[in-house]
C-alpha cells in the first residue's frame, strides 16, 4: 500500500501544473479542427463567445476582463477578426482612448454554426457532460484561488 509519505511531491505525474498544460494542449487539439471551418483559432473563439454573450458592444478592456487577458494581447486577435469581416471596431466618442467592438452581421450569424462545436467536443472527449460540468466548476474554483493569490496582477 502506497501512502502520502511514499509519494514523492516533485515527480511529474504527481504535478497540477504538469496534468493541466497537457489538457489544455489536448483539448485544444481537439476544438482545432471544429474551428478551423469557421476560419476561427481558439482564442478568437473565445473572443466571440464573449461577444455572443453580450449581444451588444462591449470594449476592448471589457473583452480583456471577460477573458482574463491584457488588452495589448487582444488587440492583434481583435485587428484580425476585424480583416475577416466578423467584428467592427470604433473609438469611443466620449472617450477617445476607448473602443468599442461589435459584432457584424456576418459575426453574429456565425453563432449558428458554432453552435455544433460544444456536442462536438463532448462526443470527441468522449466525457459525460455532468462530469465536465465538475471539472469547469473546480476550475473557476482553483482560478478564482490562484486570482485571489496574486497570480494575474
Amino acid at each position: 500500500m502506497t501512502t502520502s509519505t511514499d509519494i514523492d511531491p516533485l515527480a511529474l505525474d504527481q504535478q497540477v501544473c504538469f496534468a493541466l498544460a497537457v489538457t489544455n494542449r489536448a483539448v485544444l487539439g481537439v476544438y482545432r479542427p471544429l474551428l478551423e471551418p469557421l476560419g476561427l483559432t481558439h482564442p478568437q473563439y473565445l473572443v466571440m463567445l464573449a461577444l455572443w454573450d453580450h449581444r451588444s458592444p462591449l470594449s476592448v478592456k471589457q473583452i480583456a476582463s471577460l477573458l482574463q487577458l491584457e488588452s495589448a494581447t487582444l488587440s492583434p486577435m481583435l485587428k484580425r477578426l476585424e480583416a475577416i469581416g466578423l467584428i467592427t471596431r470604433t473609438r469611443r466618442a466620449s472617450d477617445e482612448r476607448s473602443t468599442d467592438v461589435q459584432l457584424t452581421p456576418e459575426g453574429a450569424a456565425l453563432r449558428e454554426r458554432a453552435l455544433e462545436i460544444p456536442q462536438a467536443v463532448i462526443a470527441r472527449l468522449g466525457v459525460d457532460i455532468d462530469e465536465l460540468v465538475r471539472l469547469r466548476d473546480v476550475l473557476t474554483r482553483i482560478n478564482a484561488a490562484a486570482t485571489t493569490a496574486g497570480a494575474l496582477s
